[in-house]
């Protein structure tokens, strides 16, 4: 196993900035973009249940058309590329069984073997919690696959932006989401910084380590 050291892992960190103006001639490279895409995959959700879609926007005319959707933020247009992370509306016990098939094909343990943790998830997620809960739910995963795309771009020296300025009832309509059982929860963009963007030369603005860091 390789690794970074800890001066790069912290230098990418200081370099990365919620970027406002991306150069629109510059594209993220397929082999990177597919890291990314493999990142979101990789990405650690409770249960490991994923309850998720990752929307990948390549539509030149669907990206214009969201941009009145996203506050009039122009980075949703021009960014090499535009990431919805979308909840799963329509999340069932079927869902966690299907896991937990997923579980069985990949590590080969049996039906039988799961059947307890099969159990503890259902009656978590579904005796244990209302709809308005398991959303709740849903929705602080997908700030763990937020967080995990935003940390795996900077890692590759790539810009991104994330944006809760949306209308995520615009995204759906727009996108056609609903049909698709999913609903937009945030957004974000990929690609490479603007030479023009003011942003980028600001320092970082962070409290104290002191300040939010408390050691028991």
């Amino acid at each position: 196993m390789s690794t970074i050291t800890r001066e790069q892992l912290t230098e990418q960190l200081h370099w990365r900035y919620a970027t406002k103006q991306f150069d629109p001639q510059r594209k993220i490279s397929p082999a990177d973009w597919a890291a990314l895409e493999e990142a979101l995959v990789l990405t650690p959700s409770s249960f490991g249940l994923q309850p998720w879609k990752f929307v990948v926007v390549t539509d030149p005319a669907l990206r214009e058309k969201l941009v009145p959707a996203s506050w009039g933020q122009p980075q949703v247009a021009q960014a090499s590329h535009l990431v919805v992370f979308t909840r799963r509306t329509n999340f069932t016990e079927a869902d966690v069984e299907a896991h937990v098939r997923r579980i069985s094909a990949v590590r080969g343990a049996t039906a039988e073997a799961l059947a307890g943790y099969l159990n503890m998830m259902i009656n978590t997620l579904f005796k244990g919690r209302d709809a308005a809960a398991r959303t709740h739910w849903a929705d602080l995963q997908i700030y763990i696959a937020l967080g995990n795309f935003l940390t795996s771009a900077a890692l590759l020296g790539i810009d991104a932006c994330p944006m809760e300025g949306i209308e995520p009832a615009k995204y759906d309509e727009i996108l056609g989401l609903s049909a698709l059982g999913l609903s937009a929860v945030v957004v974000a963009t990929a690609g490479y910084r603007a030479a023009t963007d003011k942003y980028a030369a600001l320092k970082k603005v962070r409290f104290e380590p002191k300040d939010v860091i408390i050691r028991m």
